[in-house]
């Protein structure tokens, strides 16, 4: 008996195929299980915290105490804090980075490759290696526990994403729209500001939201560096787990869930510029 054609994007059903597929969802569930583990510690009591899976009772205490009086000053300060920061540096690493990217995709000279790889060894080095000298830097500096110094720092994390998704988004740009602006009488950098500057805004918004959760998700740097005055919410968020012997992690889950809307939020405000900035190989070397 013949096989039957399939359409276009159909599989046949084989036990690789449904092994593949069992293998995925077992994967997925696996990713999102600290997640939900994490939701549920949210909603227990404090007797309950140490209560297997889904006997308790759920209560949204835990979100009142982290937000509400003086127990949420921490928390709503480390908000505004992380909000001020992050943002911050995701600007100055685009007013930097997208000039820096469009050099690096357009002018190729002996060793540029080299450089850039140099500027994305700074986004793999470890934060401790450079964490000492940085402290003595910024205490000579009087810039430990400021918001400047804060911002200042995190743009060493944000900046190298920045320039290297741009940078491919301009190499694939044609420069001949950008000679054509020239023919035409615009100068250089009008011709970078008005033509290229917004045919790669899908990887300017990349970019920025990458940059954006990489700089809120920052918490060595925060901690050592501006954990007073100036205290973001990945530090607030451990003050919540208690002292004394006594661990409070239903505290710490919830202000953790809630230190996670921001990003979320905007990842899905952008998600239409996010896909597309992402899907036209914005992150390729």
């Amino acid at each position: 008996m013949a096989r039957r054609e399939l359409m276009p994007g159909q599989k046949r059903i084989t036990p690789g195929v449904i092994g593949g597929e069992l293998l995925t969802v077992a994967w997925f569930a696996f990713s999102l299980f600290p997640i939900l583990w994490m939701i549920l510690l949210s909603l227990k009591s404090t007797a309950d915290q140490q209560v297997t899976f889904f006997s308790f009772s759920p209560t949204l205490e835990n979100f009142s105490y982290v937000l509400g009086g003086d127990t949420g000053a921490n928390l709503r300060s480390g908000l505004i804090e992380s909000l001020i920061t992050s943002i911050g540096a995701v600007l100055v690493s685009l007013v930097i980075g997208i000039p820096a990217a469009y050099a690096a995709g357009r002018w190729k000279y002996k060793g540029s490759d080299d450089l850039m790889f140099q500027m994305l060894s700074f986004r793999f080095a470890p934060e401790l290696m450079v964490l000492l000298p940085l402290f003595l830097i910024y205490k000579s500096l009087g810039l430990l526990d400021t918001r400047l110094g804060l911002i200042w720092v995190l743009q060493l994390v944000t900046m190298p994403l920045v320039v290297w998704i741009l940078r491919s988004y301009f190499q694939d740009l044609p420069a001949d729209l950008e000679q054509a602006a020239l023919l035409d009488g615009y100068t250089r950098t009008q011709a970078f500001i008005r033509v290229a500057l917004p045919l790669v805004r899908p990887g300017i918004a990349a970019g920025a939201l990458l940059s954006f959760i990489f700089a809120w998700n920052s918490y060595v740097f925060p901690l050592v560096l501006a954990n007073s005055k100036i205290k973001t919410v990945t530090v607030a968020i451990g003050t919540y787990q208690g002292g004394g012997g006594q661990v409070f992690y239903n505290h710490a889950a919830a202000a953790a869930l809630i230190g996670a809307l921001p990003p979320l939020i905007l990842a899905l405000c952008i998600q239409r510029y996010l896909v597309r900035g992402l899907s036209f190989g914005a992150v390729k070397a």
